[in-house]
């Protein structure tokens, strides 16, 4: 079974990669990647006080998603969405388990607020004011294409556009050491069931067998491998260099996702 849609619009943020022109200039061969730690803007578009109260993984999330329906051209608060993250809020649950080491045992009521996976979602319909519905899913390090395949499946079955957004940032010490993801990175894209004029390719996954596409560049490589949510980065390659092909996403054992991409233009 193939499920397919459009891409109207991608956000990117993630160590060295700062936006989707950059990064595709990064994917696409035409400049080097040169790593750098992951700078993350504040979420303009929350009032001040939700903007104090967020942490890495809320940035993130609300950076990649803003810049996606900016590039697609399209009110935020019109798509329903989808939020993938293999975890949450590291600090965060940190955080919360250092307070419970200490003899008070107080936990601070916005960080128990910030610890439900569905934080960033929320965060998001704060920011834009968005009523339509939100899927918040978590997979572990399947969770991108466990995001893509559930957001294509909303598409083709509601025929309404989408949001998908994908995002992990780092643990600190002593998780770390058991979850160590490196930094932050997060990817957005707004999918759409019909090809629009702002469409810049048609994609179509399936589940299928065999190994999954590694990228050319080593430094690349271990970014795609080192964050759930850059499993990613094949597919945005193929988007990037702008050519009809395919991609082997890593997904679960035993099985992995095939996706199709064919340019608009």
């Amino acid at each position: 079974m193939k499920i397919a849609g459009y891409v109207g619009g991608i956000g990117v943020l993630g160590p060295g990669l700062n936006n989707w022109p950059d990064a595709a200039a990064v994917l696409s061969g035409r400049r080097a990647y040169e790593p750098a730690a992951t700078v993350l803007p504040a979420p303009a578009l929350l009032p001040p006080t939700e903007r104090r109260r967020t942490g890495r993984v809320v940035k993130t999330a609300l950076a990649v998603a803003l810049e996606a329906t900016s590039r697609a051209g399209i009110e935020p608060a019109q798509l329903a969405s989808v939020f993938a993250s293999s975890g949450g809020d590291g600090h965060n649950c940190h955080e919360i388990c250092r307070a419970l080491t200490l003899e008070a045992r107080e936990i601070s009521p916005t960080r128990f607020a910030n610890s439900v996976h569905n934080a960033a979602a929320g965060y998001w319909s704060i920011a834009t004011d968005s009523k339509r519905s939100s899927t918040v899913l978590c997979a572990f390090d399947a969770s991108f294409c466990a995001g893509l395949l559930d957001a294509l499946i909303q598409v083709a079955v509601d025929e309404e556009s989408l949001l998908l957004i994908a995002y992990d940032t780092e643990y600190p010490d002593p998780m770390r050491a058991k979850r160590p993801i490196p930094d932050a990175f997060g990817a957005a894209f707004v999918l759409t069931p019909h090809r629009e004029a702002g469409s810049l390719a048609r994609i179509e996954a399936s589940l299928g067998f065999g190994p999954c596409d590694p990228l050319p560049d080593a430094q690349l490589e271990s970014l795609r491998a080192s964050i759930p949510a850059a499993r990613c980065l094949p597919l945005l390659r193929q988007l990037a260099v702008h050519k009809e092909g395919r991609t082997v996403l890593e997904y679960l054992d035993g099985s992995n996702t095939i996706v199709e991409v064919e340019p608009c233009n």
